[in-house]
């Protein structure tokens, strides 16, 4: 089946790295024309932007910081003068923030984790979705992860943040569902990025992951490209308000482990 998006106008939060670069593009290699945004690290950016053009595709760099309303809204006027409009929205930027047990966490740094991963993802559907309930159509496309379901200690913050957007999820859906929006989640497991390069570099850490993962190995960005690519076309079209998990099975986790 090809997947075609020819034409569509795709925002991509946090696209500069990681998992975000993949998913805008591949975006952008189905047709789209695809807004990179950042908040550091303007050159990555440009190099993601590169990247697409010189494969045929178009793209712009945007700056803003999800967590500011001000700068979301005007990182969407800027969207609107560069593609005239939005028909995908894939919240993707996200901070795992500081490890520490909830008694020892710094209340400002837990907050702002919540701040960028689950108010920013809301300010970015809010302003994608008054332009989409007008059009009557669009799809926006939440980046929780497996800790929406799994626990992570010392990272309440983050669980409880991308639990939070799962919920969201569904409510937004069933919101947007009577104007033809979709609104759906897609929740990584582990996957190989440089952010947590210190995890599958060292031989010790990977063997313990491992055994989290039934599919035994970790997930790569473009594994989850082209699952994104999917979610967002046409050939997804009677898919809204749930979570569909990319993670080698990881939500077994610890049945799979202790060998339940």
């Amino acid at each position: 089946m090809e997947i075609s998006l020819k034409g569509k106008r795709v925002l991509v939060t946090g696209a500069n790295s990681g998992i975000g670069a993949s998913v805008a593009a591949g975006l952008a290699a189905a047709g789209a024309r695809v807004g990179v945004n950042y908040v550091v690290h303007p050159e990555a950016a440009d190099a993601v932007v590169a990247r697409i053009r010189q494969a045929g595709g178009e793209a712009v760099a945007l700056e803003a910081d999800v967590a500011e309303a001000g700068q979301v809204a005007a990182m969407f006027a800027a969207l609107d003068r560069a593609f005239g409009g939005i028909d995908v929205l894939v919240n993707n930027a996200g901070v795992d923030g500081p490890r520490a047990p909830a008694w020892e966490a710094d209340p400002a740094a837990w907050e702002r984790v919540l701040r960028i991963d689950l108010v920013g993802a809301f300010l970015c559907a809010r302003e994608a979705l008054r332009r989409m309930v007008a059009q009557r159509a669009g799809v926006v496309l939440n980046l929780t992860s497996v800790h929406e379901k799994i626990a992570w200690s010392g990272y309440s913050a983050y669980t409880a943040a991308k639990a939070g957007l799962s919920m969201l999820t569904k409510t937004l859906a069933q919101e947007a569902a009577p104007f033809g929006v979709r609104v759906l989640a897609l929740a990584p497991g582990a996957i190989k990025t440089d952010i947590n390069r210190a995890v599958w570099s060292d031989p010790a850490s990977l063997a313990d992951l491992l055994t989290k993962i039934p599919l035994g190995r970790m997930g790569e960005a473009d594994e989850i490209a082209r699952v994104a690519t999917f979610l967002v076309s046409d050939a997804a079209s009677y898919l809204t308000g749930s979570t569909v998990y990319a993670d080698g099975a990881m939500t077994d986790y610890p049945d799979f482990a202790h060998g339940g």
